[in-house]
């Protein structure tokens, strides 16, 4: 299967010089590009139908976790931002049984793909992971699910989506939340973001769209879908070869080692 079936390149021309310039201006001056209608009509549908028959494989979980992705910090008390619990709830099919002619596995493993992506991203290479579960993930949400606020502890996020909910599930965000080079965490943006006391930026993804994310230093979330359900692909990426998630990690979001 080549990538021009999968990827509508008419729209976007993603070996054209043009397009990937204005795609990595995009990203840099705003940390976040969304190309709608990416994916072609017919992947689409293939992908949906393969979500709905690994479903019965997938690892639901519900975790609660600070925004920060880390052990509590017992400095803080347990309500102060550094430590307060939010909770994130899905379900998740892992790369080993995303099938071999699937087209997350064609997209995935494409040179020109990921050339593309290195260039808007400015990266050097781009490599898949060396453990079996984390490189291509399809999540699920259901009413009532959701993704609590928090910052990636990765400097970009690469995701597809592939059903929007009939309500609820957006994605919101708020950017320059921290600065995580320096070390400064913003306990008190992060606390008015937690209150609700913080504007905060909304991404409306149709089923198709690829989105660039950089989210180390922005906090973001998936509102609680309240009707209908949800369905978004994570493609996983390291800038080195070689590297698997920990063990923890995977035992904690997949729910086991391989």
């Amino acid at each position: 299967m080549g990538v021009q079936q999968i990827i509508d390149t008419e729209k976007h021309s993603i070996l054209g010089y043009e397009f990937r310039a204005k795609c990595k201006d995009t990203l840099d001056q705003t940390g976040v590009l969304i190309l709608h209608e990416f994916l072609r009509a017919p992947a689409i549908v293939t992908i949906c139908k393969e979500a709905q028959d690994g479903r019965d494989k997938a690892y639901f979980c519900t975790q609660s976790h600070n925004v920060y992705l880390m052990e509590p910090d017992l400095a803080f008390a347990s309500d102060h931002p550094r430590n307060r619990e939010v909770i994130s709830s899905k379900g998740c099919i892992c790369d080993d049984i995303i099938a071999a002619q699937s087209p997350l596995r064609h997209l995935y493993n494409s040179e020109d793909f990921k050339s593309f992506l290195c260039t808007v991203l400015g990266e050097q290479a781009l490599y898949e992971y060396a453990d079996p579960l984390s490189s291509i993930n399809l999540h699920y949400a259901k009413p009532g699910q959701e993704l609590g606020w928090h910052f990636d502890n990765s400097s970009f996020a690469i995701t597809l989506m592939i059903k929007a909910p009939e309500q609820g599930g957006q994605f919101e965000y708020v950017g320059e939340m921290r600065n995580s080079e320096q070390g400064e965490m913003n306990f008190d943006g992060v606390g008015a973001v937690l209150d609700g006391k913080v504007p905060v930026e909304t991404l409306n993804m149709k089923p198709g769209a690829l989105v660039l994310f950089r989210g180390r230093d922005a906090i973001h979330r998936v509102a609680p879908v309240e009707g209908g359900s949800r369905m978004l692909v994570v493609l996983a990426y390291n800038t080195k070869p070689g590297i698997a998630l920990s063990e923890s990690a995977r035992q904690t979001f997949f729910g086991r080692l391989g």
